[in-house]
């Protein structure tokens, strides 16, 4: 971008701020309303396993988001010669689900379960009978419903239930609001009515665990907000907290917050009927927008919306590129050992690349890439595993390949459900994560694994923060302009007039040959189970 002009976007405030709080990193994006990343910053963090509930304390929360907006707002200073004061929206997006409850003091009563706890099977398993609708164990309201079947003390004080991007946005602007994307993993939504449902309400509080409770699901549950209409204004309380600096001015415009799923539609232009678009990082998700209703009730479907509340059919996997990153981790040191010191995009891709050598099947090798428990498959714990046998055709360029069909293994299983029970399938996905920054080695994988076209954008390694800061300056539109276009109108005519992008097919070969390691993969899920009982 040319420096004076946007150095002239900053100072007159025309750029939305993007924070996205990932699993393994939140970024801070500043964007001009041109939709040009002019400045980002990031902190780097992981999940903790405490009291066998896998969480993150408060205070490195705002420990990452003040260090991201001060490495923004410093490269802003340092690239444009000009403080960072006015911002004219902000957008806050995070990893969906888990479970932040609050008393009405505004303190979090138990720390936050993230979307990578299986501690919910009975809530879930219960609800869904009782809703005839799919509620994972990785909802708000799977967790609140276990709390109360643990019978855990601090129900009972409960004023407000949100996820961790409501907790923020609440924090910023006084609000407590949800964008509709991110509330559909709190509460099914009625699409009718684009709210929480009113009928599965009424069936939750006639229960007799929950009429002991003087509090009303309704009352606690955020409100449901739509991209493009606003959750508030920064205040004076805001701006400190996320630049304790000072020189950041109130009265930002505040986008609805979003789930990480609803901004990577957004990032991918894939909030259109038939469009779909995957994510693929720490966990996967693919989301596919319906033109038609789902016949059945899946369990492994979950049916979330787009931030503008149209219904999409929804796979998520706990698991996809941690164990790849472990064993790239694992080269690095003995790279390092034998005195060669190789950049990160470097190592990838030279071990990415191997694969292009491997067999169709991987040579007979398996991989399971579950860190964490694994609810497609339905695998309560995590044990990484690596299996072959005697007569496997054990190398480097298969070894790669089975730790890439392993990470879309779940994905992938999903899929098929969607595609030969329902048939409803993408006309293409578009997906963005880091397992995709090697040119096509990711992208062939995973169209062979899903036996549909996949396209790679230029901006997949920006994702949900720029996603994030896209919606803000649509917030920012219809601020200004009620009766302007519809959030999918103003991806196509103003944000994505002109994409870079890649598009592979997938290969017969590779098809066949994943469709060979899915079958011993299914086969050797005894195996996995096997080693969560034995090994601790």
């Amino acid at each position: 971008m040319d420096i004076n002009h946007g150095k002239e976007k900053i100072v007159a405030g025309q750029v939305a701020l993007g924070i996205e709080l990932g699993s393994t990193r939140i970024k801070a994006v500043l964007v001009t309303d041109d939709f040009q990343t002019v400045a980002s910053g990031d902190f780097n963090w992981e999940n903790k396993l405490v009291n066998n509930i896998w969480t993150y304390p408060v205070n490195e929360i705002w420990q990452g988001i003040q260090t991201s907006f001060k490495e923004m707002a410093d490269n802003v200073q340092k690239t444009f010669g000009v403080p960072l004061k006015n911002i004219g929206s902000i957008g806050i997006s995070a990893m969906m689900h888990g479970y932040m409850p609050f008393d009405k003091d505004g303190n979090l009563l138990v720390p936050f379960r993230t979307w990578r706890n299986n501690i919910t099977e009975q809530a879930s398993d219960e609800l869904t009978k009782l809703f005839n609708f799919n509620i994972p164990q990785r909802w708000s309201i799977a967790h609140l419903y276990q709390a109360i079947l643990n019978q855990e003390d601090h129900v009972k004080d409960i004023n407000f239930i949100t996820s961790l991007a409501g907790y923020v946005t609440w924090k910023l602007s006084g609000e407590k609001v949800l964008g509709i994307g991110d509330a559909s993993g709190v509460f099914p939504i009625d699409d009718d009515t684009q709210t929480y449902s009113k009928d599965m309400i009424d069936k939750f509080v006639q229960l007799k665990t929950v009429r002991q409770y003087i509090w009303n699901l309704s009352d606690i549950l955020p409100q449901i907000r739509k991209a493009g209409e606003t959750a508030g204004k920064l205040t004076e309380a805001g701006a400190k907290l996320l630049d304790p600096s000072g020189t950041l001015q109130a009265g930002s415009l505040m986008a609805p917050p979003e789930g990480d799923a609803g901004t990577g539609m957004v990032s991918t232009n894939a909030v259109r009927k038939r469009t779909g678009n995957i994510s693929a990082g720490t966990s996967a998700f693919s989301m596919v927008v319906l033109d038609q209703p789902m016949n059945s009730v899946h369990r492994d479907i979950d049916m979330v919306t787009t931030p503008d509340g149209a219904p999409v059919a929804m796979v998520h996997t706990n698991n996809c590129s941690s164990d790849i990153n472990a064993w790239v981790g694992l080269f690095n040191e003995f790279a390092k050992e034998i005195g060669i010191n190789l950049k990160p995009n470097d190592l990838y891709g030279a071990l990415f690349n191997s694969t292009k050598r491997a067999d169709e099947n991987a040579g007979d090798l398996l991989s399971y890439a579950y860190l964490s428990g694994e609810n497609i498959t339905k695998m309560p714990a995590g044990r990484p595993m690596f299996v072959r046998t005697p007569n496997s055709k054990f190398s480097l360029p298969n070894f790669m390949k089975a730790h890439l069909y392993s990470a879309f293994a779940p994905l992938k299983i999903g899929n098929d459900i969607l595609a030969n029970e329902e048939h409803i399938k993408a006309d293409v996905f578009i997906a963005q994560g880091g397992l995709f920054k090697t040119p096509e080695i990711g992208q062939q994988v995973l169209a062979d694994a899903l036996n549909t076209p996949i396209t790679v954008m230029s901006n997949a390694g920006e994702g949900g923060p720029w996603g994030m800061a896209v919606l803000g300056l649509y917030t920012f539109a219809k601020a200004n302009n009620a009766e302007a276009e519809s959030l999918a109108d103003f991806l196509d005519n103003r944000v994505f007039v002109d994409p870079q992008s890649t598009t592979v097919d997938p290969n017969a070969a590779g098809v066949e040959g994943c469709n060979e390691f899915i079958e011993k993969y299914k086969k050797g899920l005894n195996v996995e189970l096997a080693a969560v009982d034995a090994i601790e």
